[in-house]
């Protein structure tokens, strides 16, 4: 059964104290975290080729975004495919936004280590001890009470996240919540359109923006295929964030 983490620390984002003090946490990359290994999902990737976003300029992060989400082909490599059990949309979202060289947490420190973490005090990232896994109901949280220490900034009309990401090569996020506590929500970036791949529109207004993810059904980009997913019955809430 998944144990999942909650974001339950009553926290005010303008207290430039505890934004100071708070941190990422990141386990460290094992030789078992890779594209063809179902194992150690938790770790960064380990894979020596895979290309981090280039932030010399917006071409050169539209660029290497692209090349990101080709090296990771979510639709075929092993670490992204659904099980029985699980799906790895977070796993997914947490491997390219490591690579586009923003925050997004696969795990989260513990209640307890998030009180020394903003205390000041030095914590170590471990495993199932000073950090667990955190999901995709529990990031749609992580997101509104955290995320701006790390840049990200919530944003309501997909036209416009649409526009900045194709413009500035920025990273862009759906997340929703599920309404039955303890089941899967989903998440899913959203990404530069390319000479290929486009959002859907109508009346020139981006209604499905491009996105990629790992689900039930993983997609290198998508639009129209899922529509507005993020507005099915099953979830309570969604939040839509970006990051330059």
């Amino acid at each position: 059964m998944k144990q999942e983490i909650t974001t339950n620390h009553t926290t005010v984002l303008e207290d430039t104290k505890l934004d100071r003090h708070i941190k990422p946490a990141h386990l460290l990359p094992s030789p078992k975290s890779r594209l063809d290994s179902m194992e150690e999902k938790p770790h960064p990737l380990s894979d020596p080729d895979i290309p981090y976003r280039d932030l010399t300029s917006a071409e050169t992060k539209r660029a290497s975004i692209e090349k990101l989400i080709d090296k990771l082909d979510v639709k075929h490599n092993l670490r992204y495919q659904r099980t029985v059990d699980d799906t790895y949309c977070n796993v997914y979202a947490y491997d390219f936004c490591y690579f586009a060289r923003v925050y997004l947490p696969t795990v989260w420190w513990t209640a307890e280590s998030l009180e020394k973490v903003l205390a000041g005090e030095e914590v170590i990232p471990v495993f199932d001890q000073t950090v667990a896994r955190i999901y995709s109901s529990a990031i749609h949280d992580w997101l509104s009470e955290w995320g701006p220490s790390f840049g990200w900034k919530q944003l309501t009309d997909l036209d416009e996240i649409q526009r900045k990401v194709n413009e500035e090569g920025g990273v862009g996020i759906i997340c929703a919540k599920r309404k039955i506590k303890g089941l899967s929500g989903h998440i899913a970036p959203i990404v530069p359109e390319t000479a290929a791949k486009k959002a859907y529109r109508e009346n020139g207004v981006v209604i499905y923006p491009l996105q990629s993810q790992a689900g039930k059904l993983n997609y290198n980009y998508f639009a129209k295929a899922r529509k507005d997913w993020w507005n099915h019955e099953r979830y309570s809430s969604h939040v839509f964030f970006y990051h330059d």
